[in-house]
Formats: C-alpha cells, sequence, structure tokens
C-alpha cells in the first residue's frame, strides 16, 4: 500500500532513531504529497531510510509514531497491540483484583498507542482521542475492545469532545458508541466511588492516584485533613478510611463538591467528621492558620503550554508556601503536580523555594508518580505527567 512519505531534515531522524514517538514540524524537510489530518504517513530520513509510521496531524507534534516496523497497520495490528496492553495489567493483577475494578487499560505513548486513552470502569471503558487518527480507528477499537472483554463490556463511550485538536474541523460530541449508561459505581481498594464519565473532568474519575491515595491512607490516623481541590473527594475517603479525627474537602465547583459528598456518603453514610466547602483554593488558604496537620494539594494542570510555564511554577510555588507556612508542627503535607510541561525537577525547586521562604524544617517522606497502569515508556519519558511529594514539616 502507498503512503505518503515525510522526509526530515538531515540530523533531525536522531530522536525517531532513539525511538521517541514524536517528529516535531521543524524537524521535517519535505512531504512527499498533502496528507490530511489523522492519515498514516511513512517516516523517513534524509537519506531515504525508512524510519516509522504514523498518524500525521496539523501543529507543532506533526507526527505521533505507533510502529517503528514497516508492517501494515490492519485490524490485527491494532488487536495485537491493545491485547497486549491487555496482558500487561492482567501481569500487574489488576484486571482481576479483588478490591479494584477500574484502571487505565491504553495510556498513550505508553502503550505504543499515542493519542489515545481508555480507562475501564468496571463493566464501561471510555476512551478519549488526542489524535485524528485515533478518532478513525475508534470503531475498530469497540470491536476489538468487545472480543477482549466478551460480556463483561456493557458500555463504551467516547468522550474526545474537547479533547481532538480543534483545527481538524471534526465537530466530535460525546457519545455512547456501544450501549448505555448502565451504573457507575467503581471499587477501589474496597472504598466505593461514584464516577460520573459523561461530565466529570478528565475521563471522570482521577485514576492515576490510586496508590497514592492508598498511601494517604496510612499516615492520616487521628489528623486533622484538608483535601485541596478535591474533585470527587477521593483522598479525602481514605483519610477517613485511615481514622482521621476530621477532614474538609475544598474545590470551587459545586458539583465537584456533591460528588464529593455522594463518595462521603456512600462509604461512610452521614458523618461529622467530614465538612465541604465551594470556595476558591487560594482564598480559603489564606485563613487556615494552624488548623490542620495534614494537607493535600493536587490542582488541575496549572500549565498545559510550555509559553504558560513560568506562570505555572509561580502558582505552584505560592500555593506550597501557603500550605508550609500554616500547617502544624509535625504536619504533613501530599503536593502533586499533573502538568506535563512541568518537569519533576521544576516541580521539586517550585516546592523547595516555596519551604526556603517560609524558614521551616522540611523533609521530603517520598516522592510519587503515577501507577503502572498509567505506564512510561523510557523513550517518551515526557508521559510521566504525574510528579508527588510528600513533605514533614518540623
Amino acid at each position: 500500500m502507498s503512503r505518503i512519505k515525510v522526509i526530515l531534515k538531515s540530523g533531525k531522524d536522531q530522536s525517531v532513531r532513539r525511538l521517541h514517538p514524536w517528529v516535531f514540524s521543524g524537524a521535517i524537510k519535505k512531504i512527499a504529497g498533502t496528507p490530511r489530518e489523522g492519515e498514516i504517513v511513512e517516516v523517513s530520513s534524509n537519506k531515504d531510510e525508512f524510519l516509522a509510521l504514523g498518524h500525521y496531524q496539523i501543529g507543532s507534534i506533526a507526527i505521533r509514531i505507533f510502529s517503528f516496523q514497516d508492517i501494515e497497520p490492519d485490524y490485527n495490528f491494532w488487536k495485537d497491540r491493545i491485547g497486549s496492553a491487555y496482558k500487561y495489567r492482567c501481569e500487574l493483577g489488576i484486571t482481576n483484583h479483588p478490591e479494584i475494578n477500574a484502571y487505565r487499560l491504553i495510556n498513550a505513548e505508553g502503550d505504543g498507542m499515542p493519542g489515545l486513552i481508555i480507562d475501564y470502569y468496571n463493566g464501561t471503558a471510555v476512551l478519549q482521542m488526542h489524535s485524528i487518527g485515533m478518532h478513525y480507528l475508534r470503531d475498530m477499537i469497540v470491536d476489538i475492545l468487545k472480543g477482549l472483554y466478551s460480556d463483561r463490556l456493557k458500555a463504551v463511550f467516547d468522550k474526545s469532545e474537547t479533547t481532538l485538536p480543534f483545527k481538524s474541523g471534526i465537530n466530535a460530541t460525546n457519545e455512547y458508541l456501544l450501549g448505555g449508561k448502565s451504573g457507575s459505581e467503581i471499587t477501589e481498594y474496597g472504598n466505593r466511588f461514584i464516577v460520573n464519565w459523561e461530565e466529570g473532568q478528565k475521563t471522570g474519575f482521577f485514576l492515576d492516584q490510586r496508590e497514592n491515595r492508598k498511601l494517604l491512607q496510612n499516615y492520616a490516623t487521628d489528623r486533622q485533613v484538608l483535601n485541596m481541590f478535591c474533585f470527587t473527594g477521593g483522598f479525602s475517603v481514605y483519610a477517613l478510611k485511615g481514622k482521621a479525627r476530621m477532614v474538609h474537602s475544598v474545590d470551587s465547583s459545586a458539583s465537584a463538591i456533591e460528588l464529593t459528598g455522594k463518595n462521603i456518603e456512600t462509604n461512610f453514610g452521614q458523618t461529622g467528621t467530614h465538612n465541604s466547602y465551594v470556595a476558591d483554593a487560594f482564598n480559603y488558604m489564606k485563613d487556615i492558620n494552624d488548623r490542620y496537620d495534614l494537607i493535600i494539594l493536587d490542582p488541575p494542570a496549572f500549565a498545559k503550554h510550555h509559553n504558560v510555564l513560568h506562570n505555572a511554577l509561580q502558582g505552584y510555588k505560592k500555593l506550597n508556601a501557603m500550605a508550609i507556612e500554616n500547617i502544624k508542627k509535625g504536619g504533613i503535607i501530599f503536593t502533586f503536580s499533573c502538568s506535563q510541561v512541568v518537569s519533576k525537577e521544576n516541580f521539586k525547586k517550585s516546592v523547595y523555594v516555596a519551604a526556603a521562604n517560609t524558614g521551616r524544617s522540611v523533609k521530603i517522606l517520598h516522592q510519587l508518580t503515577q501507577p503502572a497502569d498509567h505506564p512510561v515508556s523510557i523513550y517518551h519519558p515526557e508521559g510521566e505527567y504525574l510528579k508527588g511529594l510528600v513533605l514533614y514539616v518540623e
């Protein structure tokens, strides 16, 4: 099958030879044809050597590579790729875990499928496409998932309305590709959560914080906990499970606070040890004084593009300084960044500067990241988007 060939500039093929899955527009010397967005193209060196196959797109990242071998990306190719990802999760023990029925099945570049996220929620697969190439494959993906899960798969929901490139001209809508909404409750280490994949952030729940929530439970005993940017109250549920003395959940979204309340009640019924507040994080943090001895800072991405990186780092610095300055002596802070453009080093430096500005003694107890079902390709370190620190403040 003939394909449009994208020829790279001399010397600009090194990252592809090192198996990095992105080709930037500035690395392209010429294109032998006019590919449409999402079309499969062949990447070649300036000496006309085959390098890779990928989906073409308009933008800084011009090609998302899915194969470094000259193969035919037919049904069986994608079936093997998704099957390999599923087998990996089986080996992790998460597909049949007695206390977990929600996990990430496909993690884009980490699973060799750039532009595609699939989260599995107790019988419902939620797809999120970040490239037109993956959008064109969605019917095939649904068919493969049906074969993989058999009657365990009740529904497939495509939630790509806001994630597909806006320049593509595709007016995507969030919709069920299979079945409909049949149940929205998942179990995570015995804790129960209601997931709103139709309207919630991302695919509906932050599965990437699962192991970090479990770690927090161990530190929560008899502490007064503040969960900032609580979203659906995941950390709050684990804190209460860990016998926290008091838990306050704060989010600027009233719908997030409503769902937090439902998740608390689902697990603990009516409890006087939890309260929630609709409030701006920075305004709320101004008046906390030394009320809390465990604080969780898990904000949405402060930076989605490099041109706002400086402002994002200033935001992390300000937020962490407020927490470090006001937490009780002997307090613990779980602080995170989910911004891909913020490196581990930059995030840690922001927290370091925040701590130094307060003058308090601070120790790092843990350095955290995403769990194993959100794998990071060693050739694509940008895939490690979740960074976290657990701090002890003397």
